[in-house]
């Protein structure tokens, strides 16, 4: 009978840890070790996705799954829990949280019965969430679901996301209960009140206090993006690629005048900048 492929995928990652026939490299990973290509291997998958290359990211996305298969095995071997394990509790997840979909069982409730509204059920997904929570807090300070004290509302948030990412889900829990601006102009007024802010701590020569403010800054720009119905990091992403094709682009209009990147007076390189843009443009 032919191998599944990922059957095929968990033996070769048991093959490579095999203490005495595997890898040294990866007999030496922890789950803390792998976590950072974890991350970056999430990273390249958004960025397959963002340039339409679906080659691209089916190997990306093997990439992303070799990472979970990796750590599954590290948990496994030291007796915490199997790959099987991790696909269960998914599965489980998944059934709990549509239970406009399916019944206790996994099997599909009638079409007729199921809510069409996209924000009800995300209000419902949310409710679930929030309970799901309650229960882990509970279970973490040894209480009784029941007697369980509720978990703040900002709780559950992984502070291991990447800054812009924690700042737009943190706000939407505050706005979740009624702490917003009411529209996307009084953000905007709060961005540049928080400019003013870092202005008069840069004036007074106060780093940390320029420290504290830029945070507040990037903070509130979360915010107006949340507002504007923008994803935060996906948009600073696409600005810094956008920054490095103008800035490879300038660089190369220079090179073909003759001058050298790093030798060049700052007058001539924004020329070049404002030359790349027309051309953009054009």
């Amino acid at each position: 009978m032919h191998e599944a492929p990922i059957d095929r995928l968990r033996a070769l990652m048991a093959r490579l840890r095999d203490p005495e026939r595997g890898c040294a490299w990866d007999l030496a990973q922890t789950h803390a070790s792998i976590v950072p290509y974890t991350i970056e291997e999430a990273y390249e998958v958004a960025d397959a996705v963002e340039r339409g290359d679906a080659g691209d990211l089916r190997d990306e996305l093997g990439d992303l799954l070799l990472q979970v298969v990796f750590q599954a095995r590290i948990a496994e071997e030291a007796g915490a829990f199997r790959f099987d394990d991790v696909a269960e509790a998914i599965c489980a997840k998944l059934i709990r949280r549509h239970p406009h979909v399916f019944d206790a069982t996994g099997a599909f409730l009638p079409p007729e019965t199921r809510p069409t509204d996209p924000a009800a059920i995300k209000a419902a997904w949310e409710i679930i969430k929030a309970q799901e929570r309650a229960e882990k807090a509970a279970k973490e300070t040894g209480k009784e679901t029941a007697q369980a004290e509720a978990p703040g509302p900002l709780a559950g948030v992984s502070r291991a996301l990447p800054a812009l990412a924690r700042a737009d889900r943190i706000s939407k829990r505050a706005a979740a209960v009624g702490f917003d601006w009411p529209d996307a102009a009084q953000v905007l007024a709060k961005v540049r009140e928080e400019v003013d802010e870092v202005e008069e701590s840069l004036g007074a020569g106060e780093p940390e206090a320029v420290f504290e403010e830029i945070g507040d800054l990037l903070f509130s720009v979360a915010n107006l993006a949340r507002h504007a119905g923008v994803d935060p990091e996906e948009a600073l992403r696409r600005g810094t690629l956008k920054f490095e094709r103008r800035f490879t682009a300038m660089a190369d209009r220079l090179a073909a005048g003759g001058h050298v990147l790093g030798e060049t007076a700052l007058p001539a390189m924004e020329a070049a900048w404002q030359a790349v843009k027309r051309d953009e443009k054009a």
